[in-house]
């Protein structure tokens, strides 16, 4: 499997946990029997993009995510990704003396034009790629924010590793920091209203997180860990139907990371959930 195809399979066997069906319930739910999902979630065939959403539905998920994957994985297989090589030109047989020169259009294309189509065509796959991949990089929307709503300090460029560890992540943005990919989950609860709260902690970077979806505009979460607490507000329609999460927390194996939902309504009280970071793995054998 591709790399996005083996972590759109990872994302979608852990919505299926979190919804807590069987194979056989989730058929129930869904046009996709037992068998096709059983193969969908092992990575055995890509599924189609209408299960993608309909698991999403199920679990409660922002689907944007998981269809950035879809479309990649789609992309790969069908090889709409790839790059087609101009073919050299046949050898130029040798001309006579009694042979009239060719019109210029019909002139076989010297090595300069062919190296000039190739240039071109890596240009449109890096282009293509790159539109890929702001599809899987936050967008402005999805930017930690503080407690105030206002979008916390963006100093960083995106980078292919983490860009802080322990205090210096205090506060900053998981994503834009590169802390968020492959992070440990530490826990996920339902709230009375419907949302869903889930801890998230990367120990590449030493720093926690909360992040929350299913939200309702106004609804607002913190967390805290040992030191300040940051917290995000949903501020619209837009933030609602999509995750919005915290700044980040230093964090290390034994730390306790505490979150709290606080709904828009004054008549539903908060929520709060703690998790416990674990000790810390050992390095793999080289």
């Amino acid at each position: 499997m591709s790399t996005a195809h083996t972590r759109l399979t990872e994302a979608l066997r852990e919505l299926r946990t979190r919804t807590g069906l069987s194979l056989a319930a989730l058929a129930e739910r869904t046009a996709y029997s037992k068998s096709s999902w059983e193969r969908y979630l092992n990575g055995k065939i890509l599924p189609p993009r209408q299960a993608v959403q309909e698991l999403c539905r199920i679990a409660d998920e922002p689907p944007r995510r998981l269809l950035a994957l879809w479309e990649i994985t789609e992309s790969e297989r069908s090889g709409r990704g790839a790059v087609l090589t101009p073919a050299a030109p046949p050898p130029a047989e040798p001309r006579h003396e009694t042979e009239r020169p060719q019109p210029a259009g019909d002139r076989p294309r010297s090595p300069g034009r062919i190296r000039l189509l190739v240039a071109l065509a890596s240009v449109y796959t890096l282009l293509a790629g790159g539109t890929a991949l702001l599809l899987l990089l936050p967008s402005a929307r999805d930017r930690a924010t503080d407690a105030a709503g206002e979008p916390l300090p963006v100093s960083v460029p995106y980078s292919l590793s983490p860009r802080c560890h322990g205090a210096a992540c205090e506060g900053r943005d998981p994503l834009r920091l590169v802390c968020g990919i492959d992070p440990d989950t530490l826990t996920t609860s339902r709230t009375a209203t419907g949302a869903y709260v889930e801890l998230r902690y990367s120990e590449t970077c030493g720093a926690s997180w909360a992040r929350t979806w299913g939200t309702a505009v106004g609804d607002r979460l913190d967390v805290t860990v040992s030191g300040p607490t940051h917290a995000v507000r949903v501020r619209d329609a837009a933030d609602a139907d999509t995750y919005v999460y915290t700044g980040m927390a230093a964090a290390g194996p034994g730390s306790t990371v505490r979150a709290c939902f606080r709904p828009a309504s004054a008549d539903d009280a908060p929520e709060c959930v703690t998790a416990r970071v674990g000790p810390a793995r050992s390095p793999s054998p080289g």
